[in-house]
């Protein structure tokens, strides 16, 4: 299609940038591991390797917002599939998370459980969604019964 001069209506298909996932994880082929425990330490990894912030900065912010010294070396404990005997606490998880902004963490525990993470912006749709799988099943529930009700009706 031809956009023609001053025509504002028109979108130009080369001007259009796909939005961001509605659920943020990290890709599968980067955090396959054998266990949860070497996924989470993986997915770690990632984050870190991903942040912009240095891995000082990183337990700088983990520790203004517990309250408490996080080093530099538990952290990278915390990303290390080696160190089985330092998995990364859930509070410092909710602390990683809140210094990198990076919540595909969360979606790693929530996946394990059948659940997914996602903006709270999104919880509208979820519930437009909800609304119309009962609507259908009642739609479904009210054509059997005018069926059956028009089956026993005798002239």
């Amino acid at each position: 299609m031809v956009r023609v001069k001053g025509d504002k209506r028109t979108l130009n298909l080369l001007d259009w940038e796909p939005t961001e996932p509605v659920v943020r994880r990290f890709e599968e082929d980067r955090v396959r591991t054998a266990t949860l425990r070497a996924r989470i330490a993986r997915a770690v990894s990632e984050t870190l390797k991903e942040c912009d912030a240095s891995r000082e900065e990183i337990v700088a912010a983990m520790s203004a917002w517990l309250g408490e010294d996080v080093s530099k070396n538990m952290l990278d404990a915390y990303a290390s599939e080696a160190r089985e005997d330092h998995t990364i606490p859930y509070l410092r998880l909710l602390a990683l998370i809140q210094a990198t902004g990076d919540v595909r963490l969360l979606q790693i525990g929530a996946e394990t459980f059948g659940h997914t993470v996602i903006d709270d912006q999104y919880l509208p749709w979820v519930d437009v969604g909800r609304l119309a799988d009962t609507k259908e099943q009642v739609d479904k529930a009210f054509d059997m019964a005018r069926r059956q009700a028009r089956k026993g009706a005798r002239p």
